[in-house]
């Protein structure tokens, strides 16, 4: 669990964010409808017209042998000003001010990762306690300094609000190419003590969307103590 739920949970932040939220200093994306941050990281900008079929068919009856759903289509994106963003889909990069077009399928939606971020990547899993999270694949997206703090609990209980939970703060320098895990802070029972967390520099055709990542830059074995990577 990252540290934007307990923001949630206990200081009155949200998830869906419009973007006047983190990029007020940016005019044009005062009116922006549809397009929202997902945490302050995920650039999200959802396409809300049909673009394989009209909005009505004739007696609302679609023949589906018609279309071609592979058929690539394209959607407006803004990217606010003030950052450089990555298409997550193949981490191509952009600066920030200004519209692009991006390339749509039926199964793809425009998604932009903040230049900055440290993006864990769990494992699938259908509930929380499913498979332990031992092996959290960290992405880091270089180009500004950044921070993250993983928030961790019990998971079926309310202990949390005594205090019974714990977090790892991790900090990149990109002027240094340096990634500093904090010590732990907290406790809780049934706490991973001893973990690896397996870290991507993600860069062209590298950690893109959704694939599988086989092989890090690094591997920290962590114990709860403060450890620097150096890239």
């Amino acid at each position: 669990m990252t540290m934007q739920v307990k923001d949630v949970t206990s200081n009155q932040s949200s998830f869906m964010r419009p973007l006047v939220m983190d990029f007020s200093h940016d005019k044009k994306v005062w009116d922006l409808k549809y397009q929202y941050m997902f945490g302050k990281s995920i650039l999200v900008a959802p396409v809300t017209e049909a673009q394989y079929t009209p909005e009505e068919t004739e007696d609302n009856w679609l023949d589906e042998a018609a279309v071609d759903f592979t058929t690539k289509k394209e959607s407006q994106v803004y990217l606010p000003a003030g950052s450089r963003w990555y298409d997550f889909w193949t981490n191509e990069i952009f600066n920030g001010g200004k519209e692009i077009v991006k390339e749509t399928s039926i199964d793809i939606i425009p998604l932009y990762i903040k230049a900055g971020t440290i993006l864990p990547v769990g494992p699938e899993v259908q509930y929380a306690t499913e498979k332990n999270w031992d092996n959290l694949e960290l992405r880091i997206y270089e180009g500004a300094d950044g921070e993250f703090t993983l928030y961790e609990d019990e998971n079926d209980n309310y202990n949390y609000e005594k205090g019974i939970y714990s977090t790892i703060t991790f900090s990149w320098n990109d002027a240094d190419k340096k990634l500093t895990i904090s010590s732990r802070e907290g406790s809780f029972p049934g706490m991973l003590k001893e973990r690896n967390f397996n870290i991507v520099r993600v860069g062209k055709n590298r950690a893109t969307g959704m694939e599988t990542v086989d092989k890090f830059d690094k591997v920290v074995n962590y114990s709860g103590e403060k450890v620097e990577v150096q890239f």
